[in-house]
C-alpha cells in the first residue's frame, strides 16, 4: 500500500495530542491521511479534531469503526475500554493501534489475540518502547555476550499520580497497567518469555481529589513485581502512583562478566551504560536519538501498512505482558505465586549497532 493511510482516531484525550503531533509529521510527508475522530466529550471537536484537520468528528466510537474510508484505527481511550474496542476494530478488519494495555481481562486480551491472527488487519499494542535505538542497542548488547549470562534484573517507573482521570482509580486502572505495562515489556523484550510471577501490591493512599472531586482508590496504586525466567533468572519490578522522583536508571541487567544499565525512563531513554569486567570501567553511550517519541509505534505501524510487514510489537508479546501483570495482581491478592501459560517470539532487531559515546567515554571505578 503506497497510498497514503487513513487514520481514525477514538479518544482525543490528553495521550491523543502526542500521537497527533507525529500524524501531522506522517502526514506533511504524504503518508497518513486524518479522516474521522470520536470522543465522548463534543467540545474536543474544535479542541482536537479541528486542530489537527480531520474530516468527521463523532461521540460515537462506532462511527469510525464503520467509516469507509478508515485504513487504521488508533484507540487511545481509558485502559478499562481498550480489549472490547479492539476487538470490534479487528473484526471489520481494520488495522488496530491500542494503547496500553491490551485489555485489563485475560479472557478479553485472549479474544483480542486470538482475532488479532485470523483478522485482515494488523494489530499493534503499545507500548512501544522496543523501537527506541537505545533500547535495541541494549538489546543487542545482551545478545552479543556483552554482559555474559543475565542473572537479575531491575526495571522502575511511576511518579505520584494523575489528577485528571478518575477512571485510573477505578477497578482496572492503576500504576500496573499504566506504568509499570512498560517495564514488564522491556525486561521480557530483553530477556525473553516469563515462567512464573508474584507480586506485593495494596493501596497506601486510599482517598485522591481528581478533577475536583475527593474518590475512593479502587485500584492498588503501589506495586512490587517479581519474575521468574527460569534457569536461575529473575527480575522485578518497582511502580506505583506513589513515587515522588527517583534518580536512578530505568532498568539494569546484571550479568556474569557485566552490568547494563538504561538511563533515562525506558520510554524517554537517554542512552546507556555498560561495565564490562575485561575492560574494568563504565562504558558511557550517548542517547543516539534524543528526539525519540514514546508514540513511535504510529510511525512504524503506518510503515508496516504501506509496506505490507509485521510490525515489531507484536500481539503475543502485548498477551504476554497482560497475563504477567494481571496474575502478578492476582498473586499479590492472595500470596501464591502464577504460572505464566503464554510465550511469545523472541525478537530480532537487524543491523549494527548505532552508537554514540559520551565525552566522559571511560569511568574508572577506583574499587
Amino acid at each position: 500500500m503506497t497510498s497514503p493511510v487513513r487514520l481514525g482516531v477514538i479518544g482525543l484525550g490528553s495521550v491523543s495530542h502526542k500521537y497527533l503531533r507525529q500524524a501531522e509529521q506522517l502526514k506533511f510527508r504524504g503518508q497518513v491521511e486524518l479522516v474521522a475522530a470520536c470522543d465522548r466529550n463534543p467540545d474536543r471537536q474544535n479542541d482536537v479534531a479541528r486542530q489537527f484537520g480531520f474530516r468527521t468528528f463523532s461521540t460515537d466510537y462506532e462511527d469510525v469503526l464503520n467509516h469507509p474510508d478508515v485504513d487504521l484505527i488508533l484507540i487511545l481511550t481509558p485502559m478499562q475500554t481498550h480489549g472490547p474496542m479492539t476487538l470490534e476494530a479487528l473484526e471489520t478488519g481494520r488495522h488496530v493501534l491500542v494503547e496500553k494495555p491490551m485489555a485489563i481481562d485475560l479472557d478479553q486480551a485472549k479474544a483480542v489475540l486470538e482475532t488479532s491472527r485470523t483478522s485482515r488487519g494488523m494489530l499493534m499494542c503499545a507500548p512501544h518502547v522496543v523501537l527506541s535505538q537505545t533500547y535495541q542497542n541494549i538489546w543487542k548488547r545482551i545478545h552479543s555476550g556483552a554482559i555474559g549470562t543475565p542473572y537479575l534484573a531491575r526495571a522502575l517507573y511511576g511518579w505520584s499520580g494523575p489528577w485528571w482521570g478518575q477512571w485510573f482509580y477505578q477497578t482496572g486502572g492503576g500504576p500496573t497497567f499504566d506504568l509499570g505495562v512498560y517495564n514488564v515489556t522491556s525486561l521480557t523484550g530483553l530477556l525473553g518469555p516469563v515462567q512464573r510471577v508474584t507480586a506485593m501490591a495494596g493501596t497506601a493512599i486510599p482517598e485522591r481529589v481528581v478533577e475536583g472531586e475527593a474518590i475512593k482508590v479502587l485500584s492498588e496504586d503501589n506495586l512490587q513485581l517479581l519474575m521468574d525466567f527460569g534457569n536461575n533468572l529473575f527480575a522485578v519490578v518497582t511502580t506505583g502512583f506513589t513515587i515522588q522522583q527517583y534518580r536512578c536508571a530505568a532498568i539494569e541487567v546484571y550479568g556474569s562478566r557485566g552490568t547494563i544499565q538504561m538511563m533515562g525512563d525506558d520510554w524517554d531513554p537517554e542512552g546507556y551504560e555498560l561495565w564490562e569486567n575485561r575492560v574494568g570501567a563504565w562504558q558511557i553511550y550517548g542517547e543516539p536519538d534524543p528526539a525519540w517519541p514514546w508514540t513511535d509505534g504510529i510511525r512504524h505501524m503506518v510503515e508496516c501498512v504501506q509496506n505490507g510487514t509485521k510490525p515489531l510489537n507484536t500481539p503475543e508479546h502485548a498477551y504476554h505482558v497482560t497475563e504477567i501483570m494481571i496474575k502478578g495482581l492476582e498473586a499479590a491478592r492472595d500470596g501464591q505465586a502464577r504460572v505464566i501459560d503464554s510465550t511469545f517470539p523472541p525478537l530480532r532487531f537487524a543491523g549494527e549497532e548505532v552508537l554514540e559515546v559520551s565525552a566522559a567515554h571511560l569511568v574508572h571505578d577506583p574499587t
